[in-house]
């Protein structure tokens, strides 16, 4: 039986927990006595009963329309800067920040990647209900590390530590955060490479593609199933660029600097997994 608790509270559990989060959704069993969820997710989803699962259940969740409430368009700053303008802004400083630097040696510090970051959940607000857990769990993931900026500076820090706890791919260590934070950046340059490829491909195609090629190697069945529902309530071309206040023409400016930009820290991101012996295989 799927029970919706709104806004979020405190919940016994060792149910199997849905979460639809930056990725769409991932399933977690929690084994602990008690959850408490981050204050930035104001729904969710408790099977209480696992076995009952029925995954039209969620198909339901995601066509609905009265889920959420629309969103408003994002408005400009009144100078004609856009979001997309401030995403690539902000990501092209820090692909600048990294020019000629060494991988190995260079500290990327946590305050500038959160900020950059945190632009992303504009774009997935704009997305509308199919993405609107992903912009809740997004932003969440991206406030933890900010938070977490004072304490450890740099990325390559916060995954030392967890390496020394060993407790890198733990459910709440920020490496595992940062290692959802940077799918977010890859899904979204991925969407724009997509959208821009042809002016016939919907934001449907567009997103489905994406997802397929980002997050889906790393999901269930189940959880790829549900996706693939919550595509159907997408809005369209023509309305998410008015969403964003941009035509074609502007639009593609602005995704194409992301694209370029995004491109240095996401493998960047990628390396300090790596060069610790840590696979990207989740």
């Amino acid at each position: 039986m799927l029970t919706y608790s709104k806004p979020a509270r405190k919940v016994v559990t060792s149910h199997l927990h849905i979460h639809l989060t930056f990725s769409f959704i991932s399933i977690t069993y929690f084994h602990s006595p008690q959850f408490t969820p981050s204050p930035q997710i104001h729904t969710f989803i408790t099977i209480t009963n696992p076995k009952s699962f029925n995954s039209m259940d969620i198909f339901s969740y995601f066509t609905t329309s009265n889920n959420f409430e629309d969103d408003d368009e994002f408005e400009d700053a009144g100078d004609g800067t856009t979001a997309l303008t401030l995403i690539a802004d902000a990501f092209e400083k820090l692909s600048d920040s990294m020019k000629n630097k060494n991988y190995a040696s260079f500290e990327l510090n946590l305050k500038p990647f959160c900020e950059a970051c945190s632009l992303i959940s504009i774009l997935f607000g704009s997305l509308g209900i199919a993405f609107k857990f992903a912009e809740m769990e997004y932003t969440s993931k991206v406030n933890d590390l900010c938070d977490a900026a004072s304490l450890y500076g740099s990325l390559s820090k916060v995954i030392d530590c967890d390496v020394k706890n060993d407790s890198v791919k733990e459910a709440e260590s920020l490496s595992r955060k940062l290692r959802r934070v940077r799918q977010g950046l890859d899904l979204v340059r991925e969407l724009f490479q997509n959208f821009l490829s042809t002016d016939d491909y919907s934001l449907k195609e567009a997103a489905s593609s994406a997802y397929k090629e980002v997050c889906a190697p790393y999901h269930t069945w189940a959880v790829r199933t549900a996706v693939s529902a919550g595509m159907c309530a997408l809005p369209t071309r023509d309305q998410l660029l008015l969403s964003l206040n941009e035509t074609d023409e502007s639009a593609e400016i602005e995704m194409r600097r992301y694209i370029k930009a995004s491109l240095p820290v996401i493998k960047y991101i990628d390396n300090l997994y790596t060069s610790r012996g840590i696979t990207l295989d989740w």
